[in-house]
């Protein structure tokens, strides 16, 4: 049972400081049930608060979601419209105690371009809560790994334009610097629901030392003890990173 009473060092060093999800199989939940989509996104919302409660009491550090994508724009927009008010709901009636619980919200993606309203009870999630030292709720929205590179790539290449940067400097630590998660340590464990088994344009970057864990329920099914099933997984991994005995992760930027 993993949980903050557990004081033993051989479960504490197992334990991962950032698990990310990619919370998938909401529609295929509410299919099975015979119910509309928007059903499923609901059922999905109280699953991620049952997960935020889990990973606090845990003792994660970092929980990043992957909550909409870049390319969840081109859904149907009756469901892309019920999206953007879920997220407005979860915002206006889950701040309060999550900022009450000392969860500390960060979100990741480009918000330019975003609905005026959603954009401006992101940046209320973020001010409100940025003193907070519990868990970090990482929040992908509007996100794409792709995108956010190419971003990083790009401001890159303007410095080397500008003369502030030499070609030569730019090295991976630096790129991780210029990345939407340039002050987040980078995940140790990665968990997708719905039994699908690829990433799709979630973390590439950051991702490329983390385990892998691909678990057959769907989203809304996802709770405590599903999340305590692929701790216990992830703790029995040898994570190697590139090297032949047990290490430590390559160290990462926090800076440009």
């Amino acid at each position: 049972m993993f949980g903050k009473d557990v004081t033993g060092d051989e479960t504490a060093a197992a334990l991962p400081t950032h698990v990310a999800i990619i919370m998938d199989g909401n529609g295929r939940w509410a299919s099975k049930r015979l119910l509309p989509r928007f059903e499923g996104h609901r059922r999905g919302v109280e699953a991620l608060r049952r997960t935020v409660r889990a990973a606090s009491d845990i003792g994660i550090r970092y929980l990043t979601v992957y909550s909409f994508s870049s390319e969840n724009w081109s859904r149907p927009r009756s469901e892309v419209d019920y999206l953007m008010g879920l997220v407005k709901r979860f915002i206006r009636n889950d701040l309060a105690d999550l900022h009450a619980s000392n969860v500390r919200v960060r979100i990741i993606g480009r918000q330019d371009g975003l609905d005026s309203e959603v954009a401006d009870l992101l940046h209320e999630a973020e001010k409100l809560t940025e003193a907070n030292s519990g868990l970090t709720l990482v929040v992908a929205f509007n996100y794409g790994a792709r995108q956010e590179i190419a971003a990083a790539a790009r401001h890159l290449a303007e410095m080397v334009a500008a003369g502030r940067l030499q070609a030569s400097d730019i090295t991976p630590e630096r790129i991780a610097g210029h990345l939407d998660t340039r002050d987040i340590p980078d995940p140790d464990l990665v968990i997708r629901t719905s039994g699908e088994q690829r990433l799709s344009n979630f973390m590439l970057w950051q991702a490329a030392y983390a385990e892998l864990i691909f678990m057959p329920l769907l989203w809304p099914d996802f709770d405590r003890a599903a999340l305590e099933s692929a701790l216990t997984e992830y703790a029995m991994r040898e994570r190697r990173f590139g090297g032949v005995a047990a290490a430590r992760p390559p160290r990462q930027a926090t800076s440009g």
